[in-house]
């Protein structure tokens, strides 16, 4: 029951940590908020505790009062997840959201296109990008969208048509020969567009970025009407957008920001313990040891400590698992895997199927990250260490075993078979014998003389069957 109770307690813990994304507050959400202008930073791939944060942000400076929300914005890209969850948030939220793409040399591509043009304001620093927004949510193969030639012959980096105007996307449109890759297109470019309708941004250019990953810098997309305002500093974006009239779900609001304090929402630990448990090598790892941890427990019962850290692991795997983009069949091989490796030790089939298992624990974890998504891979050395290491361990219990077979026989009837024993008295036929430390009865084929040495050939139950040495047949003693 002690042992149950631990192991109870143990993934009560590891769930309990996982679910705390849904409760509680941002640590920025304490002291007094209005009259000020919130800043949270999306720097980095977007993935499920960014948007966590962001989304946390957003809910945090309304109850607050803030006038406004900043997104300070840095991203290559993310989780199509993520990226809609964020987009459904600003949609809904109930104080205006500015996307600032900021450093300069920063960028909005990909899913953070989709978040800018979602904002009510959107503004760029000098010598920053936005665009490059083809979906790459699925997992490389022929039906994975790809982008194709601009409208008008031009690059995908966003030129205009040979008269100067960009051209219409729909004629120009790549032909596709898989279904799937025209769903998935064609869901991204709509989703844009109905961003931009919304927002009243530029529509053409919305489908330019998702078809052919068409890019604008700074000055560009300010011309064509994809952002409002490039700015060098986050002051001057809140100066220059004073004043101005934003139409909210039900009403229409009027930005009062030009004086307003700037307050910058630091990451607590939820995002930080998120991050961690979200980030793909972490997750895998703890997959991985969360496995080996319960193996190790079913082969030595009663350790308790490999299967207490081996359901946290599994259960902290599993859970940042369930937020990315995975692969099941990967899961599924790498589970194969490792079971075969593990059988390979107990039912030794000269290597085969720790070879296939192996084979299969590699291809698993390749193939795992459904998404080519930028910073959720796992990287080919975590899976190469994680393989050399299982497959090491597998020929080392495979060596032990083989050495266990030819080792010689130490306990059991079998031991003693072949063991000198001596007798005790003068008998034919049946009599006694000092064995092992005991007196055991024993019975032999021919006379045996008191205080002679014999070897014992079997035994029958209690009774050991003996005989003299050869040496001592052949003198006739």
């Amino acid at each position: 029951m002690r042992r149950l109770a631990l192991i109870l307690l143990a993934a009560g813990l590891a769930v309990s940590l996982g679910a705390a994304q849904t409760d509680g507050s941002s640590s920025a959400a304490s002291g007094e908020g209005g009259g000020q202008v919130w800043v949270v930073d999306l720097d980095g791939a977007l993935g499920p505790a960014t948007a966590d944060l962001v989304i946390r942000s957003i809910a945090d400076a309304a109850g607050a009062g803030a006038r406004a929300l900043v997104i300070r914005m840095d991203t290559p890209g993310g989780l199509d997840k993520s990226m809609r969850d964020v987009v459904k948030e600003i949609l809904a939220a109930d104080i205006p959201i500015i996307t600032y793409v900021a450093p300069d040399g920063a960028r909005a591509a990909s899913a953070g296109t989709y978040i800018a043009y979602a904002s009510h304001i959107v503004a760029m620093a000098p010598a920053t990008n936005i665009g490059s927004s083809t979906p790459v949510s699925i997992a490389p193969g022929p039906g994975t969208p790809t982008p194709g030639a601009p409208p008008g012959g031009g690059s995908p980096a966003g030129d205009s048509g040979a008269d100067g105007e960009p051209g219409d996307a729909r004629q120009s449109a790549p032909a596709s020969t898989d279904a799937m890759t025209r769903k998935i297109m064609n869901d991204a470019v709509a989703y844009l567009q109905s961003l931009a309708e919304l927002r009243g941004r530029n529509i053409e250019w919305a489908e330019e970025t998702v078809r052919y990953g068409a890019n604008l810098r700074a000055s560009e997309a300010l011309e064509r009407n994809v952002i409002d305002l490039v700015a060098s500093d986050l002051r001057s974006v809140l100066e220059q957008i004073d004043g101005r009239s934003v139409t909210m779900n039900t009403r229409t609001v009027t930005l009062n920001v030009a004086d307003a304090g700037i307050r910058v929402v630091e990451t607590d630990w939820q995002h930080d313990l998120l991050s961690i448990i979200a980030d793909p090598t972490i997750a895998y790892g703890l997959l991985i040891f969360g496995i080996y941890g319960l193996i190790l427990e079913f082969y030595n019962p009663g350790m308790i400590f490999p299967s207490v850290i081996g359901i946290i692991c599994l259960l902290l795997g599993a859970y940042g698992l369930q937020m990315l983009p995975i692969n099941y069949a990967g899961l599924g091989l790498i589970v194969v895997g490792i079971g075969l490796m593990i059988a390979e030790v107990f039912t030794p089939t000269l290597g085969i199927m720790g070879v296939a298992g192996v084979v299969a624990f590699v291809i698993g974890s390749v193939i795992l990250m459904d998404t080519e998504a930028p910073g959720y891979q796992v990287p080919f050395l975590v899976i190469g260490a994680f393989a050399a290491a299982s497959a090491g361990l597998t020929m080392f219990a495979i060596g032990a075993a083989v050495q266990a077979r030819r080792r010689a026989v130490v306990t059991g009837q079998e031991a003693m078979v072949g063991q000198s024993v001596e007798a005790l008295e003068d008998f034919t036929g049946s009599g006694h014998v000092w064995a092992f430390g005991e007196r055991w009865r024993a019975v032999a084929d021919g006379a045996v003389s008191k205080g002679e040495s014999l070897v014992v050939t079997g035994i029958d139950g209690l009774t050991l069957r003996v005989e003299r040495r050869a040496a001592d047949r052949a003198t006739g003693d």
